[in-house]
């Protein structure tokens, strides 16, 4: 329970508070700090907790908090990426479900969808701003990407379909079906620099009505095996790995020699393992499929959502469904070894590294919006 106490963050997401200095402002902190002393007493002598573990404050009037920030967790020596001087800061508060967050370098903005809600929304670099309903509907999107082309690709849970918003402001569905079936509700994805994409379909969005349609098809696979996908041109849809039970963030390393897929199939398949896949990459397709990474820390196992790799060869993953200390982005060397650690106050499903330098690592959590800048840069462009 001590990270209660250690997180201070910089909540720069708006408030409907009334105006500083009213009557009404001096009423509602009192009223707030009472309701807030009295739930924390009762929780204290529940736990046994010191009344200093309630201590986090996320609001604009947050005490300043002192650096380095002690949930930057440096695990080795090869994590060289912490920076002393810089705090995490959530930029937005107020989604059901938050994923696939996706830079446009171009229009220096991040976008990210909020599953339940049908939406996509937007943060704006140059003044913080955030836009609802940037795309609505929005097929229940889960991840997005931007191509070398710098268009935005979506991955839709509710029309279980992969689609492109073009430059001329039209919509190109890329794959809604496979081998002769329709998709199971297509996840997240990445671009290569010759113009394709490959895509995870690991059918959450077809299991329930929160995040897509419920199929009702008595199966964790609601149309087909759960597989990764290529896609050559519109509607040009080839398998390419189907080993992992349910595949779902994928990402190139920089030098595109090799893919990462994380598998979330333990979700459904008792004889499934929550790891992250590595497989090389043999023009088109993949090869030599094998564990790159276990989930499982200190005796706990969670689960990797959506990851991204830096400049050198590390694997930035979304963690969560463990709790305290876990939950957050777990970071691993080239060798699959878990070199860093950011521990948040809530699950993070995505991550996408993003601003004008690539230097800004951006998280969807659950029901907010964070990033921290590190010491690094993305491998790759638009996600």
């Amino acid at each position: 329970m001590m990270r209660v106490q250690l997180h201070k963050f910089i909540d720069r997401a708006p408030s409907k508070a009334a105006k500083p200095g009213s009557q009404k402002q001096s009423e509602q902190k009192a009223i707030d700090r009472r309701s807030f002393l009295s739930v924390a007493t009762t929780l204290a002598g529940l736990t046994g907790m010191a009344s200093t573990a309630f201590a986090r404050n996320f609001g604009v009037d947050a005490e300043p908090q002192r650096y380095p920030d002690p949930d930057i967790v440096v695990l080795d020596k090869r994590f060289k990426y912490k920076l002393g001087n810089t705090p995490i800061i959530r930029h937005y508060r107020g989604t059901m479900w938050a994923e696939g967050p996706a830079w446009s370098p171009v229009g220096r903005f991040l976008t990210w969808s909020d599953i339940p809600n049908n939406e996509q929304l937007r943060w704006i670099e140059e003044d913080g701003h955030v836009s609802r309903q940037f795309r609505f509907p929005a097929g229940n999107s889960n991840g997005n990407i931007f191509d070398y082309q710098g268009r935005q690709v979506a991955f839709e849970h509710g029309t279980r379909r992969v689609g492109r918003y073009e430059l001329d402001g039209s919509y190109t569905v890329l794959a809604d079906k496979a081998g002769g079936k329709g998709l199971n509700a297509p996840n997240d994805g990445a671009a290569h620099p010759d113009g394709w994409y490959f895509f995870t379909d690991p059918g959450y969005g077809g299991l329930m009505n929160y995040e897509g349609e419920r199929l009702n098809t008595g199966s964790p696979q609601p149309i087909q095996k759960e597989a990764v996908y290529r896609i050559d041109a519109p509607g040009k849809v080839e398998k390419v790995a189907d080993e992992p039970f349910k595949p779902n963030g994928l990402c190139f390393s920089p030098d595109f020699k090799r893919v990462y897929i994380a598998d979330t199939g333990l979700s459904h398949y008792p004889n499934a393992k929550s790891v992250i896949w590595v497989y090389d990459l043999d023009g088109k397709k993949l090869k030599n499929g094998r564990t790159f990474a276990s989930m499982e820390m200190d005796g706990k196992t969670g689960f990797a959502d959506g990851i991204r790799c830096d400049e050198d060869g590390n694997v930035w993953a979304g963690m969560g469904w463990v709790g305290d200390g876990y939950d957050g982005v777990h970071v691993f060397a080239p060798d699959g070894t878990r070199i860093g650690q950011i521990r948040m106050p809530e699950i993070v499903s995505n991550v996408a590294f993003g601003g004008s330098k690539r230097n800004r690592l951006f998280m969807t959590g659950s029901t907010s919006l964070y990033s921290i800048y590190v010491e690094t840069r993305g491998a790759n462009i638009g996600g």
